[in-house]
């Protein structure tokens, strides 16, 4: 896949997602080998009213290149400013999101909204690419709903007007995250243009990867929540991209370190209390499969430091399993 200076053969991209595609957890994705990363989304009105946290969204290390800063909005005006902004940190890749399907976006105008009004996302995209030089790439969705499908369409559209290169989460606005992605559109929209497609959509095993290289031609795949629970994704693609074979089962002690080393790096970039409440929605899918995780779980949520948590979670690896009598509340938690 190339764009612009990027050339990637096959790249695995780490989708934006918000409260989870911060730096720590990019960090530990990277690691593991994502080709390409982005931030969470970057709300534009925050960023042209100079919010803090919202410009925050946007920085990233040097180490963790091939990097891509997504911002979303409605308003032509902010998204202009915004890209002005996220171009002054010279990311490799400014990316527009137009297949956020909440409501809150979605029915604002911004995100998966802009597929309600094509000529309005036109002239919005527009202006992105007039703002920078870097390559623009869109994320959007087939179309709002199954009666709306204009994917081709817009696709032509935005290589018309400079996007460099198109992510496609292969199901309309109204399914959200339901049902079955629909990858056969994916073909078709390369028959029409000539940037590079990446395909998004419930993407989770490496056969089913390979799979959808191969039935698509698709120039990339981006991984979004199936790296939650398994940041391993990545390398175990690659792995059997290389020999055919897959990776066995990541064993209770290799994904206690993974968290642990998570929540180290989380405590590291955004200090103790806020890293451990924010660490909280990742436990139950690292102890997946185990008896007794949602009892750790549960019990692991009580704690404020980070220290006592790191402790358990040790003492769980030492064991191999976990020893639902050794957790019950206590007042230490508090």
């Amino acid at each position: 896949m190339k764009i612009g200076n990027i050339n990637i053969v096959r790249p695995l991209i780490l989708a934006p997602m918000e409260d989870v595609t911060d730096m720590p957890f990019r960090l530990v994705c990277k690691k593991l080998g994502a080709d390409i990363m982005y931030t969470e989304f970057v709300n534009s009105d925050g960023l042209i009213r100079n919010n803090k946290k919202t410009f925050e969204k946007m920085r990233f290390l040097e180490e963790e290149r091939t990097f891509g800063i997504q911002i979303y909005g409605g308003d032509e005006e902010a998204m202009e400013g915004a890209t002005r902004l996220a171009d002054s940190l010279k990311p490799d890749l400014i990316d527009v999101n137009a297949g956020c399907w909440v409501k809150q976006v979605a029915g604002r105008g911004a995100g998966a909204g802009l597929l309600k009004d094509i000529p309005r996302m036109e002239r919005l995209v527009s202006n992105v690419v007039k703002a920078t030089n870097i390559p623009v790439t869109v994320k959007t969705r087939l179309g709002w709903d199954e009666h709306s499908i204009k994917i081709i369409e817009v696709a032509k559209m935005l290589e018309g007007i400079g996007v460099k290169g198109m992510t496609i989460h292969c199901r309309t606005r109204s399914q959200g995250h339901n049902g079955d992605p629909d990858y056969s559109w994916i073909p078709k929209v390369k028959q029409a243009v000539t940037i590079p497609i990446i395909v998004n959509g419930s993407l989770t095993e490496p056969q089913q990867i390979k799979e959808v290289f191969e039935d698509t031609g698709c120039d990339g795949v981006m991984i979004g929540r199936g790296a939650i629970d398994n940041p391993w994704i990545f390398a175990d693609t690659k792995h059997y991209f290389a020999t055919g074979e897959l990776t066995p089962k990541r064993t209770l002690a290799e994904r206690i370190d993974k968290c642990v080393e998570l929540l180290t790096l989380s405590v590291e970039r955004k200090g103790e209390k806020r890293a451990v409440i924010e660490m909280r929605k990742f436990y139950i899918g690292y102890l997946k499969g185990e008896a007794n995780a949602a009892k750790l779980r549960n019990h692991l949520m009580q704690y404020y430091e980070a220290t006592p948590i790191v402790e358990i979670l040790q003492s769980v690896k030492e064991k191999g399993y976990i020893d639902e009598e050794k957790f019950l509340p206590t007042q230490a938690a508090a």
